[in-house]
């Protein structure tokens, strides 16, 4: 099993679903502090190691707030597709996965800052979530390379080249960039590439699965042992059997049967699938 997947069946509960929107929120504040107190992030929520030494350690969570633009105008347009990308990236991997690929880097840009600053000891050094936004384009990019937008709303092209001009664009910016700009675009695609790595062997989820795997998620919350240890967790639908029965057993889900349904090593591959809309049973 690979290393997210035991991760996810670990972890899984906490995910937080719909991610993107709270992203957008912490933007718009973001902006809207910037419009009306100019130069208030920089002076005291940006990610400066040095000043979070010294005290001020909201600056840890609080350069979340940093906008991707400062034109209110174009700032509308990036987050409407900013979410609409986040959102396909979280419907194809699943809420834990997308959260977990904004966290790791949101932890690496935090922890290359602290690096640059024991290194170089400059108290001006400033971070933020730029090209760790970028990363999450081309992460779509590399998942729908030949999925169509419209450029400004008006010029339409495949995603694959949009790709391309992000890639163009993050090595001129490592290029001619400074030192804090040159570890943020590291880190950015290092998420990107250890990411796809690790799951570079899987199909993207289906809003179908995506259904089935929250149900699942929900029928397992609904039986912790803690909450009712005579309570188990898994049962075939076709003996009844539960993992109480024989610890051994293993069960899996059909992903032909309409509905919430499992089935035990013995019966997975011999039962019946379960059409209810279509009014029956299906022989395999």
């Amino acid at each position: 099993m690979k290393l997210l997947d035991r991760l996810e069946r670990r972890f899984g509960r906490y995910a937080i679903p719909n991610l993107p929107k709270y992203i957008i929120i912490l933007y718009v504040i973001g902006a809207a502090l910037e419009l009306f107190v100019p130069g208030a992030y920089a002076a005291f929520l940006a990610l400066n190691p040095y000043q979070i030494l010294h005290g001020q350690v909201w600056r840890l969570v609080t350069f979340l707030l940093c906008p991707p633009t400062n034109s209110i105008l174009f700032l509308i347009f990036v987050m409407l597709f900013y979410y609409y990308v986040s959102q396909a990236l979280e419907q194809s991997w699943g809420s834990f996965r997308f959260d977990l690929y904004i966290l790791t880097g949101v932890i690496g840009t935090i922890i290359a800052a602290f690096l640059l600053y024991a290194f170089s000891g400059s108290p001006l050094i400033y971070m933020d979530t730029g090209y760790l936004n970028l990363s999450i384009f081309l992460a779509y990019a590399a998942m729908y390379p030949n999925q169509v937008v419209l450029l400004y709303g008006l010029i339409p092209i495949r995603v694959k080249w949009l790709g391309i001009l992000d890639g163009v664009m993050l090595l001129v910016s490592f290029i001619q960039g400074g030192w804090s700009a040159r570890v943020s675009i590291v880190v950015a695609m290092l998420n990107f590439l250890v990411y796809f790595l690790l799951t570079r062997n899987t199909a993207p989820y289906t809003p179908k699965q995506l259904h089935r795997k929250r149900e699942f998620r929900q029928s397992v919350r609904r039986a912790e042992p803690s909450a009712n240890p005579n309570v188990a967790r898994h049962k075939c639908a076709v003996c009844g059997r539960t993992e109480k029965d024989d610890p051994n057993l293993e069960f899996r889900f059909c992903s032909k049967c309409d509905g919430n349904y499992e089935y035990c090593q013995d019966h997975l591959f011999t039962h019946q699938h379960i059409h209810p809309q279509a009014g029956g049973r299906e022989n395999l």
